[in-house]
């Protein structure tokens, strides 16, 4: 019986993990719960399992939690409430945060000495270095949930990390993926509901638009990076539109080992849940003669500039990471409200890189306080560049 604490459990991927818990009641003890502002799903997930502990975004949502379910359950508020949680006596914290807000949480998982199952990627994209050295020093697990990270995790056991010449993720290539529908100028002025439109995956808002612009892809990039220790220039992307081949690893005997299987989070969620074992799962099967055909080819870089600007952000600084996904988060926000046009999204994000790298070329992050500063800046700058004011989280928990 393995402790369960859900970072993000209204979010998809917090919603999918206690799937694959309530599933496997034998294996899971779901002890606690953070979300943002979904508070009657969160409700629903208290009645259902029955955690220790729990966290809401702010009083309101609080007051309105126990009117729901009583008195009975401690409730935390905010930062302090998702630290509580992270923190709570478990023996694995899934980290199903979207954005900025997830890093603090996960670092007080690690410190605290919990496995960590992460698919908050802008943990290992804005603090992967610090993250790194967390682990270390406190022995414990990171397990990666995103499909093609948990490919490459995969694709690593048993092997020597001398051995990997490069790894190798897939990509679906969004809903603009075709360059004869989809041109230069038609995605610039591409509206949300179009870029949420993702043809294989069914994912939170601030995702989908991410995947629609590469820069999910690029994030995963960076995190790829932290997670795997392996450089940048050693870490490709390939158009993979069927989202069959979730992921590669070429070992330097030029043998490449990939993962496969249809497009289901709770693949990689129960990969991480249960390591180093397998739960069965009630999913469709892969069949490849059904499938018939696996296409892959180069990610278009002129139409999709983001996936360029991650590994400018990669070579530039400890901090242009963060920089990167602070803009990002500022400017898919923005776009999510019709405030501006996608292609202002990739444009705003490089001269808000362009600025960081032009005065901090080079620059190390020795603690997490220079990695919120860095952050700070940047959404200041992104505001600033676009002429906004504050714009709300992009799907700031998990999705939901």
């Amino acid at each position: 019986m393995r402790r369960l604490a859900v970072l993000g459990s209204t979010g998809s991927v917090g919603e999918q993990t206690l799937a694959v818990a309530a599933d496997h009641p034998e294996h899971f003890d779901v002890v606690a719960l953070a979300a943002g502002r979904s508070i009657a799903r969160l409700a629903e997930q208290v009645e259902r399992f029955s955690p220790e502990t729990v966290s809401v975004a702010d009083e309101a949502g609080a007051q309105e939690l126990r009117q729901r379910v009583g008195e009975g359950i401690p409730i935390g508020v905010g930062t302090s409430g998702l630290e509580a949680v992270a923190t709570h006596p478990s023996d694995l914290v899934m980290a199903a945060l979207v954005g900025a807000v997830g890093l603090a949480p996960t670092l007080a998982a690690i410190r605290a000495g919990r496995d960590v199952a992460l698919a908050n990627k802008e943990v290992m994209v804005m603090a992967g270095a610090l993250v790194r050295r967390e682990v270390s020093a406190r022995g414990t697990s990171l397990l990666p949930v995103d499909s093609e990270h948990s490919a490459i995790f995969q694709a690593l056991a048993g092997q020597r990390s001398e051995d990997v010449s490069r790894l190798v993720l897939t990509c679906s290539g969004g809903p603009f993926r075709d360059a004869d529908a989809w041109p230069a100028q038609r995605v610039a002025q591409a509206t949300p509901a179009q870029a949420l439109a993702h043809p294989n995956w069914d994912m939170g808002d601030k995702i989908s638009i991410d995947s629609a612009s590469l820069m999910n892809k690029g994030l995963e990039v960076i995190e790829a990076r932290w997670l795997f220790d392996v450089p940048g220039e050693r870490i490709e992307v390939v158009v993979h539109p069927q989202s069959i081949v979730h992921s590669l690893v070429e070992f330097r005997d030029t043998s490449v080992i990939a993962q496969l299987g249809l497009p289901d989070m709770r693949v990689p969620i129960a990969v991480a849940l249960a390591h180093p074992e397998r739960l069965p799962l009630d999913a469709p099967r892969l069949d490849l003669a059904e499938v018939g055909q696996l296409d892959f080819e180069a990610p278009d870089r002129e139409r999709f500039p983001a996936l360029d600007l991650a590994y400018r952000a990669l070579a530039g600084s400890e901090a242009a990471p963060a920089v990167l996904n602070a803009a990002n988060e500022v400017t898919v926000a923005a776009f999510l409200e019709g405030r501006i046009a996608f292609g202002d999204i990739s444009a705003t994000n490089a001269r808000v890189l362009d600025a960081h790298l032009a005065a901090c070329q080079g620059a190390r992050v020795e603690c997490l306080e220079d990695v919120l500063e860095a952050d700070r800046w940047a959404r200041r700058s992104a505001r600033d560049s676009l002429g906004l004011d504050e714009v709300r989280a992009a799907a700031g928990e998990g999705g939901a």
